[in-house]
């Protein structure tokens, strides 16, 4: 049965209602309890980020909607907020409401025409007094949805991120404390303040299916079901009815085996298999599919959308995707090496994460498929 996407217990912004009531520390202990997190990427506890910026001394707070979503396969938060942009609006009054803040952004990338258009028509009609909302268009280039780029876009900056600390939480927007949740993160919040933690336990995640489905589209998935069933239950098996070769959970995140679809879908079996959840834009390759081209397409992506701050991100995207070049067009060479000394050199010195976005599918890829990549550097031709 869906929880969020369901338009049963939109009910007037009773959810913000009862959340004044609650108190700020009553409904951040409702969200540690109900282990809300964020929604994407990192899988930051909710609580514990409004903690901080509770906390954090400062007489004007903000609170930015994250919907910079900017990483291919995944299209959940526009549909969020172009179906059910009271429900975002709600989630972030009540994250304002309990941190302090008073002014609210909604960060849309400027293509997403109906999430704009949904988000003002909203603004205009929700029952906000006491809050300054808006909306602030994103540049479609992918660093842009990074929170502190996100920061620099709203002060009429470049999209470049900020080195931290400090963070958000600390100095953020004007140098104010701020508090930057992604849209899905705070679509769930009102279902909780109404419900209770247990409502929501052991909890979900929309998940953007993609082309390489035979289902493709936006599903909301409960947490603990395997790999195997996310495919063939909410997927419907692979496109071309093969066999899974290897399962990627979002474009930044490492691929995983074919061995990994009795893995449990959480964060923390993800994380100990040396993947990620990530934001949950997955994707799949099936037997007689060629991982060196899709690893050299992601190459090519992280290649393209780095924005040139940080030169140890610059080198180490246009190494990965020159090391790919070179094995897909036949050309040998101790690949692998390269690419665990640039990975190295690199990690760890940019001022976003792009820096690990970028290594993880590549590394998992060469190191998943060692065969398949030392014949297409011998030949040019794909083994699968």
């Amino acid at each position: 049965m869906a929880l969020l996407l369901t338009p049963e217990w939109d009910q007037g912004y009773t959810a913000l209602a009862k959340a004044r009531a609650m108190g700020a520390e009553a409904v951040i202990a409702a969200l540690a309890a109900a282990d809300l997190r964020g929604r994407g990427g990192a899988g930051f506890p909710a609580a514990r980020k409004w903690e901080l910026a509770r906390a954090a001394e400062g007489s004007v707070k903000h609170v930015v909607v994250n919907g910079g979503e900017h990483e291919p396969g995944s299209g959940k938060d526009r549909m969020l907020v172009a179906q059910y942009p009271h429900r975002v609006l709600e989630g972030a009054a009540i994250c304002a409401l309990c941190t302090g803040a008073t002014s609210i952004v909604l960060y849309l990338i400027e293509d997403m025409h109906d999430a704009i258009e949904a988000a003002q028509r909203a603004i205009a009609e929700a029952p906000l007094e006491g809050f300054e909302v808006r909306v602030v268009l994103a540049p479609t280039t992918y660093v842009a949805g990074e929170e502190t780029a996100a920061l620099e876009v709203i002060e009429g900056k470049k999209a470049w991120p900020r080195k931290k600390p400090p963070y958000p939480g600390q100095a953020g927007l004007y140098g104010q404390p701020t508090t930057v949740q992604n849209v899905e993160t705070l679509a769930w919040v009102p279902g909780i303040v109404l419900h209770g933690p247990d409502w929501f336990r052991p909890g979900a995640m929309l998940c953007t299916l993609d082309e390489s489905f035979a289902r493709p589209g936006i599903v909301e998935v409960p947490f603990g079901i395997s790999l195997e069933r996310l495919i063939a239950d909410f997927g419907g098996g692979t496109r071309g009815g093969r066999p899974v070769k290897a399962i990627l959970p979002a474009l930044s995140s490492a691929f995983l085996p074919a061995s990994a679809l009795s893995l449990p879908l959480t964060h923390e079996a993800l994380r100990d298999a040396g993947s990620n959840l990530g934001c949950g834009g997955f994707s799949v390759l099936e037997e007689g599919q060629c991982i060196v081209e899709r690893a050299l397409q992601i190459a090519e992506f992280f290649k393209a959308e780095q924005c040139g701050q940080c030169p140890p991100c610059r080198m180490e995207t246009n190494t990965i995707a020159a090391v790919f070049q070179k094995v897909a067009t036949g050309q040998p060479g101790d690949y692998v090496a390269q690419l665990e000394k640039i990975t190295a050199f690199a990690r760890g010195k940019g001022y976003c994460s792009l820096i690990e976005m970028a290594a993880a599918p590549a590394l998992s890829a060469v190191r998943l498929f060692p065969e398949d990549f030392a014949s297409h550097a011998r030949t040019g031709l794909c083994p699968a």
